[in-house]
């Protein structure tokens, strides 16, 4: 039997590279686009949600057909996660979400989140709102106190002004306390460029003033 030369083991050898480096070729491009498939539709459903109209208010009920609270409005059935609440804005910094229902991590995948446990959006008191540093709330960074933040429900506008904002802990819980005035608390990760799970909070505080009826409440 004839031994190989070297020649022909160079070639097999080769050809064999070459299947390899086809084959990585290829996987890369489908990973490629997979991921690329992948970024659209977390894009393509943060645009949908951002951009989600305000509902026409419910019909309002007849006295006796429900009771009505201590703050002038109806008591709240369970609200689901992810349901529409309302709309943020920030105009300085040229920000709008979609204020849902809730601080899991699908909702906050879509939009910015009311923090369960504080005030809905138009009620009195500290109402509290989260939402991602590298999302929906990337232009919080720039905010700072004198500027206007807009909360819009389904039947009114709601008018803060930026007092102040904080650097805490995630322990530091106490900026959800309750207030003895209309305000409005904005929670992101700080942080802004860290890489992971950020160790700390930026915090801006609002306080109400001003309101009108909404367009749909009108």
């Amino acid at each position: 039997m004839t031994p190989p030369h070297d020649h022909d083991i160079r070639t097999v050898g080769s050809g064999f590279s070459r299947t390899i480096l086809l084959w990585l070729e290829r996987s890369l491009l489908v990973l490629g686009c997979i991921l690329t498939l992948w970024c659209a539709i977390v894009i393509g459903r943060m645009w949908y949600y951002k951009s989600m109209p305000v509902p026409a208010p419910t019909p309002a009920a007849l006295p006796g057909e429900a009771p009505t609270g201590t703050t002038g409005t109806l008591p709240h059935p369970k609200v689901n996660a992810g349901t529409w609440l309302a709309r943020l804005e920030a105009p300085s910094v040229q920000m709008s979400a979609t204020v849902l229902e809730g601080t899991d991590d699908g909702t906050l995948a879509r939009g910015a989140g009311h923090i369960e446990e504080t005030p809905f959006p138009g009620e009195p008191g500290n109402i509290g709102i989260a939402g991602h540093r590298d999302t929906i709330f990337r232009p919080v960074r720039n905010l700072h106190a004198g500027d206007p933040l807009v909360l819009t429900t389904a039947d009114r506008v709601y008018r803060y002004r930026i007092m102040k904002t904080s650097i805490v802990d995630p322990e530091d819980v106490y900026v959800l306390d309750p207030a003895d005035h209309p305000t409005l608390t904005l929670v992101t990760c700080y942080p802004f460029e860290f890489v992971g799970h950020a160790p700390r909070r930026f915090i801006v505080h609002a306080d109400l003033v001003g309101q009108e009826t909404s367009a749909a409440g009108q």
